[in-house]
């Protein structure tokens, strides 16, 4: 059962995501995204699903940012997200629409995130894959000498049970001071909802 979950949950991330009607509605409060989960070369890590991630804001006309890795796997009868930072990641930029400049992609390009591992659960009410933090933990990772806080929050699942549905992705990252506890960016209106536009195949 938790293998099959695995897999589905790998399957819903595999994508392509658009916040577009919700940036139309309510254009304050939220950038248009679009936002990339590119399936990885199954040789990459020695079990579950890799994934290279990264999102544009589609009117800035800048090229994408927050290139990061995604490594869903199971430990302890439990779906856990482990995220990756990439040691150079300008490298890679625009590699999610380009997935040919990953296939050459090692464990040696990759930089431990030991903070920023998602405890994965699914709700069969819904259909939902939540993901968190433990408890009231944050992601911890350093960029040019700078470090950053970050408090993550990701759900997954079809918008209803109705046949057909699609799947919608809602990421609520927010940056956190750690000393106090206040966010600094992200959503502050609730999550941005992603729905998915374009499926990618899983490595065979």
């Amino acid at each position: 059962m938790i293998t099959a979950q695995l897999n589905q949950l790998a399957t819903a991330l595999a994508g392509e995501f658009d916040n577009r009607q919700q940036a139309l509605a309510d254009p304050v409060w939220y950038l248009h995204l679009r936002l990339w989960y590119r399936p990885l070369p199954k040789g990459l890590f020695a079990d579950g699903y890799g994934f290279f991630i990264e999102q544009i804001s589609v009117a800035s006309g800048q090229p994408p940012y927050r290139q990061r890795i995604l490594h869903l796997t199971l430990k302890d009868n439990q779906l856990w997200g482990q995220f990756y930072a990439l040691a150079d990641p300008t490298a890679y930029v625009g590699s999610a629409t380009e997935p040919d400049r990953l296939t050459g992609l090692t464990r040696g390009a990759l930089i431990d995130l030991p903070t920023c591992a998602l405890a994965i659960q699914f709700l069969p009410t819904t259909a939902t894959f939540q993901a968190r933090l433990p408890g009231d933990s944050l992601c911890r990772f350093t960029v040019n000498g700078v470090t950053t806080c970050v408090r993550l929050l990701l759900d997954i699942g079809p918008e209803s049970l109705a046949a057909g549905s699609p799947v919608v992705l809602q990421m609520g990252d927010r940056g956190v001071d750690p000393d106090t506890g206040q966010a600094t960016w992200g959503p502050l209106m609730g999550p941005f909802r992603l729905v998915k536009q374009r499926a990618f195949a899983l490595p065979a």
